[in-house]
């Protein structure tokens, strides 16, 4: 239990630093799953203890039709939206370590 406490902390200090960068870098966040949800407006993320609650599919008038609730213990990694990776790189599958 204190090994998940810890995960979520770091977890939401790296979110929470992100989130009060300015200019604000729209983010992909990364789930256990597989899945992703992209972030393109801070106000479309809300942080908690133990959930984080990012909205999606903004309406004409700029508000989320719909949320996705994850634990963040579940969010594997953060990166900009704009290709450009932070944090450890991930390894390359074999075979593919040659250049075309």
């Amino acid at each position: 239990m204190i090994q998940k406490d810890r995960e979520r902390r770091m977890r939401l200090d790296e979110l929470r630093t992100h989130l009060h960068k300015h200019p604000f870098i729209p983010i992909r966040v990364f789930i256990s799953d597989g899945s992703h949800y992209d972030v393109h407006d801070r106000d479309f993320m809300l942080l908690s203890r133990r959930e984080v609650v990012i909205g999606l599919d903004p309406g004409s008038d700029n508000f989320p039709e719909r949320n996705a609730y994850v634990d963040p213990v579940h969010i594997t990694r953060i990166e900009p939206i704009n290709g450009k990776r932070t944090g450890a790189p991930r390894r390359k599958p074999k075979g593919h370590d040659r250049e075309a």
